[in-house]
């Protein structure tokens, strides 16, 4: 019998916990005595006050704006299900979290965003230098767990996990190139294949969840294989995340409004699997006014709105519903016989499911 589980609720559980341990590394104020400085000594002066206003500042303003913090809890349940106690792995876990929230702050100064989370954008609160500059050193300031615990932990999985981290970051960038490419026209967009879509979020999406999910199966011991076939399960849960994210963005009224309206990707220009599928199927005018429209990078909600009659129109977005599906279901089926039976293996499978059929 499956167990039910209210996912949503056990993500606000955990988020305190997470924020806490990104605060015992990166603290909401920098003072001589944090483990940064212990790691790390400068040699002439801390100069405390402007690391504070240019680092500690504008990370914190950000990570206190919420989140759903769920790739910690997605790391810790692998942990958990490969038999260990997720406490002892808390401090590990910050490290996609903050990396995921550093690529936010860089994302919204690329796309010349005006809102997150409901909120101006950093780079609007804070100029776009400090807002670049911080975003890059959320890149690196969570690997302090792994410096301070280098001792606790062998050469042999210390390097793996410092290997992965590296190929993900890669990953990270490969990803974030294609999604400019295309929406800024360097690329032929209009010709795009679902395999095309699914690489670019393989890398951008994907990356961070599959970076949580070999880091807490190294950690915990795993054997080589299940490493390699747990992350490519939480690359698709990666990659089912982002897809249900386009459909929000076109569809989730709450989750819009905290955008700054309905059709965001539109106005970007970005080739979702929504708008491939829709370009695909459409009629040839339906598909040169999308096309139109998508070059436009136009704010107006009309506009928008006109973009997002078209997809309707041809099914799209149920089209991309039921394909986010699909790949968790099948990703699920590669890995559930590798995992022995638990609460943590039942409460892996509802986590997915929660992802892809969330309203926010």
């Amino acid at each position: 019998m499956t167990l039910k589980y209210d996912i949503s609720k056990l993500l606000e559980e955990k988020a305190p916990l997470i924020d806490r341990a990104i605060e015992k590394y990166i603290p909401k104020k920098f003072t001589e005595d944090s483990i940064l400085f212990k790691v790390n000594p400068p040699r002439f002066s801390y100069n405390l006050e402007a690391i504070n206003k240019a680092v500690a500042d504008p990370i914190w303003e950000f990570l206190e704006r919420g989140g759903k913090r769920w790739r910690p809890f997605l790391f810790l349940l692998i942990c958990e299900a490969l038999g260990k106690n997720p406490e002892d792995f808390i401090d590990y876990a910050i490290i996609p979290e903050v990396v995921h929230n550093g690529t936010l702050m860089i994302d919204d100064v690329e796309d010349a965003s005006e809102l997150r989370r409901g909120k101006p954008c950093t780079y609007k609160i804070y100029g776009l230098d400090i807002a670049i500059n911080a975003g890059n050193t959320m890149y690196y300031l969570p690997l302090l767990p792994l410096m301070v615990n280098k001792d606790k932990i062998s050469p042999e999985k210390l390097a793996r996990l410092y290997e992965i981290y590296v190929q993900e970051m890669i990953n990270l960038s490969l990803g974030q190139a294609m999604d400019i490419a295309w929406h800024k026209g360097l690329a032929n967009a209009d010709s795009l294949s679902e395999e095309d879509y699914l690489q670019m979020c393989a890398y951008k999406t994907g990356t961070l969840a599959r970076m949580a999910a070999k880091m807490a199966a190294v950690l915990a011991d795993a054997e080589d294989e299940l490493v390699e076939r747990i992350g490519l399960f939480a690359e698709s849960i990666g990659v089912a995340f982002q897809i249900r994210d386009d459909i929000l963005d076109l569809v989730g009224e709450e989750f819009a409004q905290k955008k700054g309206g309905l059709g965001q990707d539109i106005t970007e220009g970005k080739r979702t699997l929504i708008v491939i599928h829709t370009l695909r199927v459409a009629s040839p005018d339906d598909r040169r006014r999308l096309i139109e429209i998508l070059k436009m990078h136009s704010p107006d909600q009309k506009v928008r709105d006109e973009a997002i009659s078209i997809i309707k129109k041809y099914g799209s977005i149920e089209y991309a519903r039921n394909f986010a599906r699909k790949i968790i279901e099948e990703s699920w089926n590669n890995v559930k016989k590798l995992l022995p039976d638990s609460e943590a293996k039942e409460k892996l499978n509802a986590f997915a499911q929660f992802l892809i059929e969330r309203n926010i």
